[in-house]
């Protein structure tokens, strides 16, 4: 079990927001002479912060719904001699995303007896990933930025880490790198993406011995309505034996400067999570290797990664609040 994430008594009750969720895929451009076609897509899971329901899949072919590590789930298809002719998966889902606070970080004295530090993947969240190594360097960087803090406490020290990467990166798409959670990158450029920014976080985290994970998922517009939904975004949370699970995105601190200190301790409920962790092994495993992140479909023809695909997502408020 995790750490507790209910409020304490003389805190807010967390804001939850229902909404429908439509994730669509369509297959284009299969060769003829194909033997065999795997598609797997990410579905969302239920934790915490999320409930899930009422998920409904269109699809022309048999399919299956698989465990897959760090509590992801995996929709995969195989298709022996698939035709040339293009084809639709449609996954369909109910949403009530709770906001996320950690009312340890937001209230000192709540720091409970609540927490329970029991998970099984807790030393995974110390490793390294592909591109966020655990080297000297790293290493070096980020007990400067403790330092300068004076930050000894692991919770301080995080809170170190994320102020440094909030105040020293700029969220800034332009030109080539960003957008694949490359630390070095982000550490050498100074800008990025929500995964240039947590990549940076985690790693220097993890440098220090602090657990620290990585969520990918869709963000919502504020506002009530429907639409379409153009890209990812992707968080994190860091532990310590005091708080449990610590929820940040420093992406959006960074965005809305205003929103620094909430970002800190929380996540508000206009997402949803489908994916925890980096590179990552599917269910049944690819052929090709690990995947940076799982947001988006990954196809294979024949064994090897396959790139026609054309996704659509949109969701509707169940209510416009």
């Amino acid at each position: 079990m995790l750490a507790s994430t209910l409020p304490s008594a003389d805190s807010p009750a967390p804001r939850v927001r229902r909404f429908a969720f439509e994730y669509q895929t369509t297959v284009h451009g299969v060769p003829a002479n194909a033997r065999e076609l795997d598609l797997w897509l990410p579905v969302p899971h239920a934790d915490a912060s999320q409930d899930i329901g009422e998920l409904v899949v269109d699809a022309p072919y048999r399919y299956e719904i698989l465990a897959a590590p760090y509590g992801n789930r995996v929709l995969h298809l195989r298709v022996k001699k698939p035709s040339t002719t293009d084809f639709t998966v449609t996954m369909r889902f109910q949403v009530a995303r709770r906001e996320h606070l950690n009312p340890a970080v937001r209230q000192p004295a709540a720091q409970s007896t609540r927490i329970d530090p029991a998970d099984p993947n807790l030393q995974r969240w110390l490793a390294a990933d592909g591109l966020v190594p655990l080297d000297d360097s790293i290493r070096h960087w980020a007990r400067q930025v403790v330092a300068q803090a004076h930050a000894t406490a692991p919770l301080d020290q995080a809170r170190a880490i994320y102020n440094h990467v909030v105040s020293t990166v700029k969220y800034d798409k332009s030109g080539q790198g960003w957008g694949r959670g490359d630390i070095y990158y982000a550490c050498d450029a100074r800008r990025g993406n929500c995964t240039d920014f947590h990549a940076l976080f985690i790693g220097y985290c993890r440098a220090l011995g602090i657990p620290a994970r990585f969520s990918i998922g869709f963000p919502l517009p504020p506002e009530r309505g429907a639409g379409e939904v153009k890209g990812y975004h992707c968080w994190a949370e860091f532990y310590t034996p005091a708080t449990g699970w610590v929820p940040i995105d420093a992406s959006e601190a960074a965005k809305n400067p205003d929103k620094r200190e909430y970002f800190f301790g929380a996540h508000d409920e206009n997402r949803v999570e489908f994916t925890r962790g980096r590179d990552l092994m599917l269910a049944p495993r690819q052929q090709g290797g690990p995947l940076n992140y799982f947001i988006y479909p990954y196809a294979e023809v024949d064994g090897q990664p396959f790139t026609g695909l054309a996704n659509q997502f949109r969701y509707h408020d169940a209510t416009r609040e």
